[in-house]
């Protein structure tokens, strides 16, 4: 997925609503859905520093289908 234009030089957004961060470089086209209902209800923000570690650090969990490549 192409990074959103006001986010280009983020790679994690989080959902405000459910507290999931997902990783804008490994998302797979079947769940780029959720990122543009992201944007659509303005419900997200991002990182600074933009990093796994500090969404963690604000309670925010990795998309459970990226969990598994991060794990592996």
């Amino acid at each position: 997925m192409d990074r959103p234009g006001k986010f280009e030089h983020h790679q994690y957004l989080g959902g405000k609503r459910t507290e999931v961060v997902y990783d804008l470089d490994a998302i797979g086209p079947e769940d780029e859905h959720l990122i543009e209902d992201l944007l659509e209800a303005e419900t997200f923000l991002c990182f600074g520093p933009d990093t796994l570690a500090e969404a963690r650090n604000r309670g925010y969990r990795l998309f459970a289908k990226q969990r598994r490549t991060v794990d592996a």
